[in-house]
């Protein structure tokens, strides 16, 4: 029996299933609950009859040790392909960060971007950018896949339910942006404020200390969870009910297609927060973020907090993601078969 029969093939991301082949396979990385709980009454009789009744716990170093092996197997792929993505899309996030500080519509940004430097405008920061973005998307693959494996070995966590367990996931991937504040701030102003920038930044560091390159920290892990696990279930979901394909350029546009709609809900879920960490991120002088929100209402109404640069965002990040799908699935493929050998 193969695994492909019990599990949709969107819980690859789910690393406990991904090294192992049938039902038994499952039952021993899981749990056989876990594995009774995703394959039919008869097919889960048949799994607990083969399977032990429970897997040990293993001791935490090796725990951890897994769960970096399996960590690191999602976010190489994950990083090469945001490395593609930040070249190829940088023109859109500039704009889309224009538009969350100051309201305007797509057109009128470009053509103001445009205006302030050409074709050069629009890649202000990108060497904070080739920093931040494959670090960035690395620390959401990787916390996908190892905060799972992490819990799926352990033996007081392994039967969570899913849910719980890419929220879990999620909250590591915020986290990690926290700490990655310092470079999307260079990065964030630069695209904003264009050449001058990186001088308003240094002035406000000057005037308020290190600490000002924070600014904004709460919200990016707070719209990094928003974004994170909607992006991950609405993927997880969309993969487990569309059909599958054999033929390369049909496995290629189904990819395409999960990948744009999980990041459409994904950027509309987390946009006003994004809007928020944006402006305070940006702003010349320290803002608390009732400030920003006022000022922010004041300027374009509740509307404008929940849909500044809405459009451009979810074109942008659905590029990206469309992008992002792809070509991790291609890189994880390869990955796994280059591990295999």
């Amino acid at each position: 029996m193969s695994l492909r029969e019990l599990v949709p093939s969107s819980l690859y991301s789910i690393p406990c299933l991904s090294s192992k082949s049938g039902v038994e396979g499952v039952a021993q990385a899981c749990g056989p609950s876990f594995a009774s709980g995703l394959a039919t009454p008869s097919q889960s009789r048949r799994a607990l009859a083969h399977s032990p009744s429970e897997k040990p716990a293993q001791p935490l170093s090796e725990v951890l040790k897994n769960a970096g092996r399996r960590a690191l197997g999602g976010g190489v792929p994950g990083a090469a392909a945001m490395g593609i993505q930040v070249l190829s899309l940088m023109w859109l996030r500039t704009t889309v960060n224009y538009q969350y500080r100051y309201g305007t519509t797509t057109t009128v940004a470009l053509k103001t971007l445009y205006k302030e430097g050409g074709v050069v405008r629009f890649y202000r920061g990108l060497g904070p950018a080739l920093v931040q973005g494959p670090l960035s998307r690395f620390g959401d693959t990787a916390a996908n896949a190892g905060v799972l494996t992490l819990l799926n070995e352990h033996s007081s966590t392994r039967d969570m339910p899913i849910a719980l367990k890419t929220a879990a996931a999620s909250a590591a991937a915020g986290g990690f942006r926290i700490f990655l504040m310092p470079v999307d701030a260079m990065k964030t102003i630069m695209q904003v404020e264009g050449k001058g920038g990186f001088g308003k930044l240094a002035a406000k560091v000057r005037v308020g200390g290190p600490s000002v390159l924070y600014h904004g920290a709460i919200a990016a892990a707070a719209a990094t969870w928003a974004g994170h696990y909607p992006w991950f279930f609405t993927y997880n979901y969309l993969d487990a009910q569309l059909p599958r394909y054999d033929e390369l350029h049909k496995k290629l546009l189904r990819s395409a297609v999960i990948g744009f709609s999980a990041s459409a809900i994904s950027d509309t879920i987390s946009n006003s927060i994004r809007v928020v960490k944006t402006t305070k991120q940006t702003a010349t002088t320290p803002m608390t973020y009732p400030q920003v929100v006022r000022m922010v209402v004041k300027e374009d109404g509740v509307l404008g907090l929940m849909g500044r640069g809405l459009k451009t965002k979810i074109l942008a990040n659905g590029l990206q993601g469309l992008l992002f799908s792809v070509l991790w699935r291609i890189g994880q493929d390869y990955w796994n078969k280059m591990e295999a050998k």
